[in-house]
Order: structure tokens, then sequence, then C-alpha cells
């Protein structure tokens, strides 16, 4: 049996990486096909539907083929971080051309539903209800949720990141809790 020698040619990152700075066709390919398929997925969770997010994508691939002349190999995972690094980044800047980052300051905090409520309610969700509930928030509220939970960053860094203030990325995460958890009592109320 003969084996293409570019399926083993690029097993590791590093050889993957090198490939892709010296614009090896197959090493970028390689990459594409090894990670497309998550990043698509983290697109998803900013994008308003799935055209959206394949443009994101392809904006993100690009930006990344433009870029990883400059990544630093730091060991094995630093290439996958710095693939949804970039693709993060894109999102944003892909959200802030279509405008659709509105953010509302609203001082009055809502009062939150009990944990015990949320906890009952969530162990007869699936993933694929709570993630179409995440995607139908209101894009301020959604992008300052998946960078809060999902990207682990703080409401300074949010806000930097966003030309917000933190007060802003506050009320947003606090906005969006709120839609998702009248949406997580809603659904207990209909299993009832």
């Amino acid at each position: 049996m003969n084996i293409p020698l570019h399926h083993t040619l690029y097993n590791s990152e590093a050889a993957l990486i090198q490939g892709c700075k010296e614009g090896n066709a197959v090493a970028q390919k390689t990459l594409y096909n090894r990670y497309a398929e998550r990043l698509m997925i983290l697109c998803l969770r900013y994008a308003g539907n799935k055209e959206d997010a394949k443009d994101m994508l392809m904006q993100a691939l690009v930006e990344c083929f433009k870029g990883i002349k400059n990544f630093e190999y730091r060991g094995e995972g630093s290439l996958k971080a710095w693939l949804k690094k970039v693709t993060v980044n894109q999102c944003l800047m892909q959200l802030r051309k279509q405008r659709e980052l509105l953010y509302e300051l609203d001082e009055r905090m809502e009062e939150e539903v009990p944990e015990e409520q949320d906890n009952c309610a969530l162990t007869q969700l699936t993933v694929k209800e709570i993630m179409q509930w995440i995607h139908e928030l209101p894009p301020g509220y959604r992008t300052v949720f998946n960078l809060y939970v999902f990207e682990d960053l703080g409401h300074k860094e949010i806000a930097r990141m966003l030309g917000i203030s933190e007060s802003t990325s506050k009320s947003q995460l606090h906005k969006a809790r709120a839609l998702l958890q009248n949406k997580i009592a809603g659904s207990q109320r209909i299993a009832l």
C-alpha cells in the first residue's frame, strides 16, 4: 500500500507550522483539515447565522496563513491556542464591521433565577438546546457571554477588546444570563 508522503510529513504541530511558514500548500491543507471544523464551531458561537460563520472562518484562516510567519511555536497545543485567538479576534472584527455590536447600558439589574431552578432545569436540557439559545441572544449579549464564559476573559479585557466600558460588559453579561435563565425556566414549565 502506497501512503502519500504528505500524510506523514505533518504529524507534529512543529512540522505543520514549518510547512505553513514555507507556504507549502499541502501543509496549509493539512492545517485546514485538522482545525477548520473546531474553528467553525467557534465562529458559529459569535455569528448570527451559518453564512456569517463561514465568512468569519474564511477570514480567520486567511489571517492565520498571513500571520503564521510571525507565530512562535511554544510546544504542542500552542498552534491550536493561537488559531483560536486569531479566530475570536476575526469574529469580533467582522461583528464590528457589521455594526451588530449594539450595547445598551441598563443600570437596573434584574433579579437572577434561584440556583435550584437552574440546576433542575439544566439536567433536562441538551447541549444543542443550550447552544441554540446562546445563538439566539442579541449580538452584543452573545458576544460578551461568549468572551466571558467560553474564552474566560474578565470584564476589563472584554471592555478593552470591544471598546465598551466595564459596566456595559457586566450589564450585557447579566442580560444574557437573565435571558438564558428565562428560557431555561420556560423549558422547565413546558416539560412539567
